[in-house]
C-alpha cells in the first residue's frame, strides 16, 4: 500500500468520522427543539381550552360596547355643555400676591440633620 492510498484512506475515515460527528450534535439539537415545540404546543391547547370558555361572553361584551360606542356623541355633546359652563377665564382672575399655607409656614427638619440651626 503506497502512502497517497494510506492517506486517502484516513482522510476518508476523518471524514466520515466528522460527520457521525456532526449529525450527533444536529440530533441532539433537534431533540431538544422537540420537546420544547411539543410544550409549546401543550401550552397553545391549553389556552385554546380557556379561550373557549370566554367566547360565549364576548357577544355580550361587543353589545355592551355597541350601545356604548352609540352614547359617546351624547356624553360628548353633554360633556362639552359642562365643559364650557366651568371654563377659567384668565382675564378674570386676579392674583393677590404669593399663595401662603393656611397653617403658616412650615418648619424643614432638614437643615437640624446636617447640623446647621438658625
Amino acid at each position: 500500500m503506497s502512502s497517497l492510498q494510506l492517506w486517502s484512506v484516513i482522510d476518508v475515515v476523518l471524514l466520515i468520522a466528522g460527520l457521525a460527528i456532526y449529525l450527533f450534535i444536529v440530533g441532539s439539537q433537534l431533540k431538544k427543539i422537540a420537546a420544547d415545540l411539543e410544550e409549546s404546543a401543550d401550552l397553545v391547547w391549553q389556552i385554546k381550552k380557556d379561550a373557549e370558555a370566554i367566547e360565549p361572553g364576548l357577544t355580550a361584551i361587543n353589545t355592551t360596547g355597541g350601545v356604548v360606542a352609540g352614547a359617546l356623541p351624547l356624553l360628548y355633546g353633554m360633556g362639552e355643555g359642562i365643559v364650557a359652563g366651568a371654563t377659567f377665564n384668565h382675564e378674570a382672575a386676579e392674583a393677590d400676591g404669593v399663595n401662603r399655607p393656611a397653617m403658616g409656614t412650615r418648619r424643614s427638619r432638614l437643615l437640624e440633620g446636617v447640623g446647621v440651626n438658625d
